[in-house]
């Protein structure tokens, strides 16, 4: 069997750290904890980019600022450290008690003092981390139940972090753009709204497509939405349509995605 040059790397990274560095289990979501961790790394340098005043002006989030985007950010690294927790103790431990405790917490976190707040986002998503590397093969696989009551493996928390740290540091609205996403994650971010919209039973007839890339048919069909992926990504996440050009003339109405 051939080893790739990703495989290679990893396995002179370990050489290089020795025997007592921790590793993720050979059945973790490589992909998606890949995709986390460098979402986590963005998601950093823009809010160092940040000035302290700064953080405390709007965010790109309707009544939310800068501040209140990143503690939502960091206690979400603490919730989904809690079912982490969940799945490797088998104790029942929810993301959160309720949403009005979840709403109370972001309030409360986007008045912390800057230095407060990014000391949260950097101790959260450590933890989580190391959650994630204590997880064995098979408590990868146990199940754990979101915040909207879905009932999901606990590899789903990798890509559920993935979401949030990429798509929130455009949300941050100091320079972030989906044009900075790999694309296997924008073709993931697409399939996720389009499970979205299923769960839902909110059926769309429409074609998207895509600059260079073949068309994408929802539902019967419809009117056409063209332009480059990124674009459309933002536009199917609710950030606003930009470069975008409908068949129709305005581009139609579509669902939320959450």
């Amino acid at each position: 069997m051939s080893v790739t040059s990703e495989e290679a790397a990893r396995a002179a990274l370990r050489e290089r750290l020795g025997a007592g560095a921790r590793y993720d289990s050979p059945n973790a979501p490589a992909r998606e904890l890949g995709w986390a961790r460098r979402g986590t790394a963005y998601f950093a340098r823009k809010l160092n980019e940040l000035t302290d005043a700064e953080l405390y002006e709007p965010s790109l989030l309707p009544g939310w600022t800068r501040a209140h985007l990143v503690a939502h950010v960091g206690y979400n690294a603490r919730a989904l450290t809690r079912l982490c927790e969940w799945a490797r103790t088998g104790v029942e431990t929810p993301m959160y008690a309720s949403p009005e405790q979840r709403n109370a917490e972001i309030e409360r976190g986007a008045t912390l003092p800057a230095r407060a707040l990014h000391n949260l986002f950097a101790h959260a998503e450590v933890h989580l981390s190391v959650e994630w590397r204590d997880l064995t093969d098979e408590q990868w696989d146990r199940q754990v139940r979101t915040a909207q009551g879905r009932l999901v493996p606990a590899r789903e928390t990798a890509w559920m972090r993935t979401r949030e740290v990429w798509v929130h540091a455009v949300d941050l609205d100091n320079g972030g753009s989906f044009h900075d996403f790999p694309p296997d994650l924008l073709d993931e971010l697409v399939r996720d709204v389009l499970r979205a919209w299923e769960r839902r039973g909110e059926g769309v007839d429409l074609t998207l497509a895509p600059a260079g890339r073949e068309p994408i048919v929802l539902g019967e069909g419809g009117p056409t939405v063209l332009g480059a992926l990124p674009d459309l990504v933002r536009w199917l996440t609710g950030r606003g349509a930009r470069r975008l050009t409908g068949s129709a003339g305005e581009l139609p109405q579509i669902p939320r995605w959450f």
